[in-house]
């Protein structure tokens, strides 16, 4: 086993072992009772509850309130779930419905969801998609266990009836029975106790019984009254040895953080549910000093609309790893109750040998909670996480989407948001995060932002191809907030159109120089551009259109003037040690995907039948799918053309096909590399299958590797792909699509760049656990500018300085050609054309930068040096 992964297995995984494995757990011994405060309305039902949807429940005045008559509303607990030994259990609720009738067209209900299970053996996707025996009372009238119902007595139906409006106690008994075990559940009169009704059944299966326990609302033939619940529950007991305690699994107030170091600026946002008004305003900040004494460092205003409260320190104190706590008052039980939130903001490892970055992309709830992604990408020591986009997908979780009012669409995202955070927090909590979302996040299927336009009204196919935005403003900037407020101060942070905010910025991190760039934001549509196109969904459906001619009109963006303007100020500065750069996006500046032959758009590309290892599809040709950043290829040009100039790496995601390639722009390899990290979860496995070989690929190599052309004309040097294929693992859905996530080692001696596509099931703790094939793969940080030298300058020799920093700038037109920190005490400059040429070189910003004006380019086959002292 290598070195590097046995030193990262005894203490690094112990953060993420706490948020994505079960804990340990021990039998009930004093009864759980739920302690929903009196006098307090809240949307949040609290900790130890997980509620579907988060805006059809909240607690008021000491009960549990559905808000929508509407099917299988639940909230789960989190802190008590059924083992499966054969013992005793017994849950007791108060529970009512004040929704009325339209009209019963199957069994409307409410009562408990007993051993909720799901098909990822984890407690939380059973809070989200899990099925056990339901119990409860119908609203005919009836008891009932499962499937088994007795019809009761008209006169007892009568009962039940009368007595849910105002409330009738249900308590539910499981005992052993030989084997197996029995059921009994009663409904009780609230104002004596009194027994009014009760149904058993004999013979159940104790193992069927472990899992989760919800709360149900099962309602979707009533009406909900305008100005109460339909339904609501209070004190809920439950008891028995059959009931175990996992008080670890509690999720909240502070339910998880992100942070960034960059130029001594740390910055956190701390995510909340939806507290209430009797809950604190503020989050404060505690942190360890270095003599080993708390102090209070700051207080942040907790969002109305996203929930968080962010933090931004100046003067870090980076070189130390600082333990931190978030802490929060809020309302619970009787009285007010502080939660502290712990973790540790890392050293900068400004001295580091290999800085290493994972990469992960495109979270949809197949595979949820992700505990082995976590797990696996932890045990690669990173030192930096970047998330690029589609954190979320509107539909994760179940329920659909809701679009409208503004208000309860915030809900509806930040529920699925904080699966996010569930899922990764135990990484986040003690680690530097980029994260940005992407078109899913903002509740588009694709998004061409247009410089954040508003689009035409609707949430159809086309709206979206209008151009811009579909959801409010104020909804949009609650989604970034969520995501991107612990990023580093905006280079240029003016909001566009409709006031929505920008957060592209440089983030500098021991050395490392990364661009976060919006490749979304400012993207013209292509549907209003290209009429001859026919464009729907980014898909032209005029088959006279020519994708590699007709493609590019002028005027169409891609990152716009102010991101382009910034790339080109980023790529000249290597002040304060920066020796590698990198340039972080959504998505990839090339269109990598392959469909069959006449396929008109991706609409079908689930359905596509998986291709066996060693098989290759006959007619797949090249797509032309203007959702990428291969269009427009000359905007995509003119970005690579600034951020080659910084010999920079390009780490991006959303194209659910992992790869590396190499782009090019008036050649195959001029410029730099690009790996596009594999989809945590693929729900639209894209493949690329061209029918040529491409050229000048390695020897050995797959016949899909080598130089193309994408349907738009944009070059680009294919070194590795993981396509979906059979695999044999199951969940074919989940372990056939090429998932997981990538990973990417900056040797800051040697300047090479290690690149990485790991699938989410490869330990990499194991001998046997390795990247996709083809990986990994390793290249030199000058290879980031791959043009060929027309000419060359005299070899620079560095006496006094290692590694300086040099620019070269053309004097007929003062352009900066590039600018790089040389590696050595020697670099030899190349150059374009022949002609004379300033160099810069030394440590910018300081007294050793040197300016050497008037340098010739040599003669073919000419030698010369140049000495620079820096003494």
């Amino acid at each position: 086993m290598p070195q590097r992964i046995r030193l990262a297995i005894p203490a690094l995984l112990a953060a993420v072992l706490l948020s994505a494995v079960p804990g340990s757990s021990r039998p009930e011994s004093v009864p759980f009772r739920s302690a929903w405060p009196a006098g307090v309305e809240r949307i949040w039902v609290g900790p130890e509850y997980w509620a579907n949807r988060l805006q059809d429940w909240r607690i008021k005045d000491g009960r549990l309130e559905c808000l929508l008559a509407a099917s299988d509303r639940n909230v789960h607990i989190l802190t008590r779930r059924l083992g499966p030994a054969n013992a005793d259990i017994s849950l007791r609720v108060r529970a009512a419905v004040a929704a009325a009738s339209r009209g019963s067209k199957d069994r409307n209900w409410i009562g408990f969801r007993v051993g909720a299970r799901a098909e990822f053996d984890d407690y939380r996707y059973a809070a989200l998609y899990g099925k056990g025996l339901d119990v409860g009372a119908s609203m005919d009238g009836d008891l009932f266990i499962g499937d088994f119902e007795v019809l009761q007595q008209e006169t007892v139906r009568k009962a039940i009836r009368a007595r849910l409006a105002g409330g009738l106690d249900l308590v539910l008994t499981v005992r052993p029975n030989g084997a197996r075990c029995a059921a009994a559940l009663e409904a009780h009169d609230i104002s004596d106790g009194a027994l009014v009704s009760r149904v058993e059944q004999s013979d159940l299966d104790p193992a069927s019984l472990a899992g989760n326990l919800a709360l149900v609302s099962h309602l979707p033939d009533l009406t909900a009254p305008e100005d109460g619940p339909a339904a609501w529950f209070s004190d809920w007991e439950i008891a028995g040895a059959k009931a175990e305690v996992h008080e670890e699994s509690a999720f909240g107030p502070i339910l998880f953080a992100q942070y960034t170091v960059s130029r001594d600026i740390m910055k956190m946002t701390a995510q909340l549910p939806p507290v209430g008004p009797a809950d604190a305003p503020v989050v404060k900040l505690r942190i360890r000093k270095a003599d080993g004494g708390w102090m209070d460092a700051a207080e942040s205003a907790v969002d109305p609309d996203a929930r968080t409260a962010t933090f931004r320190m100046a003067g870090w104190d980076s070189d130390r790893d600082v333990a931190y706590q978030l802490t929060y008052e809020w309302a619970a039980g009787e009285g007010k109750k502080t939660s502290v939130y712990s973790g540790t903001v890392r050293r900068e490892p400004k001295d580091k040998a290999k800085l290493v970055l994972a990469a992960f992309t495109c979270q949809n709830d197949l595979g949820f909670p992700h505990a082995e992604v976590a797990l696996h990408a932890a045990a690669h020591d990173p030192d930096l996480l970047f998330f690029s986009g589609d954190q979320i997908y509107e539909r994760v979780a179940g329920y659909g989407t809701q679009y409208a009012p503004v208000d309860k669409a915030i809900l509806d995202y930040l529920r699925k948001w904080y699966l996010f955070g569930w899922a990764f927090g135990g990484l986040l909590r003690d680690h530097p995060a980029v994260t940005i979302p992407d078109d899913h996040d903002v509740y588009h299927g694709n998004i061409w932002g247009a410089g954040g336009k508003a689009t035409i009204p609707g949430f159809g196919m086309e709206a979206q191809d209008s151009g811009g935005y579909k959801m409010p403003a104020r909804w949009v900037n609650m989604v970034q907030r969520t995501q991107a407020s612990h990023l580093p101060d905006s280079v240029d942070p003016a909001p566009v159109e409709q006031g929505i905010g920008v957060y592209f910025c440089e983030l500098r991190y021991a050395g490392l120089s990364i661009a976060v760039v919006e490749d979304r934001k400012f993207k013209s549509a292509p549907a209003p551009l290209l009429p001859k196109g026919e464009i729907r969904n980014g898909w032209a459906q005029n088959p006279d259109f020519k994708p590699d001619k007709d493609a590019d009109p002028k005027g169409a963006g891609l990152l716009g003037e102010r991101q382009m303007q910034f790339l080109k100020s980023w790529a000249a500065d290597w002040s304060g040690g920066t020796w590698m750069k990198a340039v972080f996006s959504q998505t990839l500046w090339a269109d990598l995907f392959t469909l069959p032959a006449g396929t008109p758009n991706d609409d079908g590309v689930p359905q596509l039948p998986l291709i066996k290892p060693g098989d290759y599809p006959p007619d797949d040709v090249p797509a032309a799918d203007m959702d990428s950043d291969g269009w427009p290829p000359s905007a995509r040009n003119a970005a690579l053309r600034e951020i080659r100039k910084a010999y920079a790496l390009h780490v991006c995601g959303d194209q659910h096909l992992p790869s590396t390639i190499q782009y090019g722009v008036e050649a195959f390899g001029d410029s730099g590399y690009a790996l596009c990290v594999p989809a945590i979860s693929n729900l639209w496995p894209r493949r690329w299958f061209p029918q040529k070989p491409g050229a000048h690929a390695k020897p050995g190599a797959p016949r899909y590797t080598g130089e193309y052309k994408d349907a738009f004309g944009n070059r680009m040097s294919v070194a590795a792909v993981a396509d979906p294929l059979v695999t044999g693992r199951q969940p074919a859905l989940l372990y056939d699509r090429a998932t997981g996530y990538g990973i990417v080692r900056f040797d800051r001696k040697t300047r090479d760049i290690t690149l990485e596509c790991w699938p989410r099931f490869a330990d990499p703790n194991s001998l046997e656990g390795k990247p996709y094939p083809g990986w990994p793969i390793v290249i030199s940080q000058f290879d980031n500018y791959g043009r060929a030298a027309k000419a060359w300058l005299p070899t620079l020799k560095f006496r006094g300085m290692s590694d300086p920093v040099v620019q070269v700038i053309d004097e007929k037109n003062d352009e900066i050609i590039y600018t790089v920190r040389a590696k050595g005490d020697s670099f030899r400059p190349k150059v374009f054309a022949a002609g004379a040429y300033t160099i810069k070189c030394g440590d910018p910003g300081t007294e050793s930068w040197k300016t050497l004006r008037h340098v010739a380019t040599l003669p073919v086959g000419g030698k010369g040096e140049k000495t620079i002292d820096f003494k």
